[in-house]
């Protein structure tokens, strides 16, 4: 994108100012629940020894990555539903690219790793610890926030490089790539680009997750203890709903062809993808999971001696 190009125009709800308080409020409100809900994760399996696993680390991994989605977009919506300023300056559109590729891309591949976790615990469990020790965990957190790192900057510095050709208005509520790929003169090149990289850091690794899956669900069922399959459904059906919800609402949003892009369905997709469905993970596994409700309710009756 050419230097002398300092504005973007964000034209997301800027038609309907009669419901941009309710917007407003509506944003807000998830927001500081997502926040409060990831914190209380984080909190719970610091606090709590049980919960010192690769599991629960990577959870506390997935929450952190979620208070950033948030915070990279939400704030900065809301400012502009409020004071009808919706401006975005060269500098500011690719900070706010750079760090939503970053966590999009770290969380494509932590929720890859968590459904490896599950897989190893249910089908291998007698490794567990071996494939799981905790360099390895943490190997593959460095491995996840790395390439999400590079990814980002490589589409961030590839995005700035192109030239516009049609406008600076991005019909979007955030700076996203395909947002300004549309705008650029090579749209059709860049979809490729975008189409790639959400083939190899999305797709691929939630396919690979959902037949990690297949293999798990037969060797629940071969578990002859009814209270054994109970116990070890519920251990993955958490991550399996996350896993759900977010590669469902990214793929609505990257997979589509341009030919088929209609503004309204989209950011539909994208608030689902980047602000509800963030906000809905922690409470996923706090209402799930036992070993996580049993740590709050332990957490909560010692803060109130």
């Amino acid at each position: 994108m050419e230097n002398h190009t300092y504005w973007f125009f964000v034209l997301s709800f800027t038609t309907q100012e009669e419901n941009k308080p309710f917007l407003s409020v509506f944003f807000v409100v998830i927001y500081l629940i997502g926040m409060f809900a990831n914190s209380t994760t984080i909190t719970v399996v610091y606090n709590d020894q049980h919960l010192h696993t690769p599991m629960y680390l990577f959870l506390c991994n997935l929450s952190i990555i979620d208070i950033c989605y948030t915070t990279i977009t939400v704030p900065k919506l809301v400012y502009m539903l409020l004071s009808g300023d919706y401006t975005l300056t060269f500098t500011q559109c690719f900070i706010q690219m750079f760090f939503f590729s970053h966590v999009a891309t770290a969380e494509d591949l932590l929720l890859f790793i968590m459904a490896y976790d599950r897989y190893v615990a249910i089908c291998n469990p007698l490794h567990y610890h071996v494939m799981l020790s905790k360099k390895n965990c943490i190997l593959l957190l460095v491995a996840v926030w790395a390439t999400g790192f590079f990814n980002s900057l490589s589409l961030t510095l590839t995005t700035s490089n192109m030239s516009l050709c049609y406008s600076n208005n991005i019909e979007h509520f955030y700076c996203d790539v395909k947002a300004l790929a549309k705008i650029s003169c090579s749209e059709l090149r860049f979809q490729a680009v975008i189409f790639v990289d959400t083939l190899l850091l999305g797709f691929l690794p939630f396919t690979i997750s959902l037949m990690s899956y297949v293999k798990i669900l037969r060797v629940i069922l071969s578990i002859a203890s009814m209270e054994g399959r109970k116990k070890a459904f519920s251990t993955c059906s958490s991550h399996f709903i996350v896993l759900l919800f977010f590669y469902g609402a990214g793929v609505c949003v990257y997979i589509r062809p341009p030919t088929q892009y209609r503004e309204g369905p989209e950011q539909v997709f994208s608030i689902l993808y980047t602000i509800v469905t963030p906000t809905l993970n922690p409470l996923i596994y706090s209402l799930r999971n036992k070993d996580v409700k049993d740590a709050l309710i332990k957490l909560i009756r010692l803060k109130s001696k």
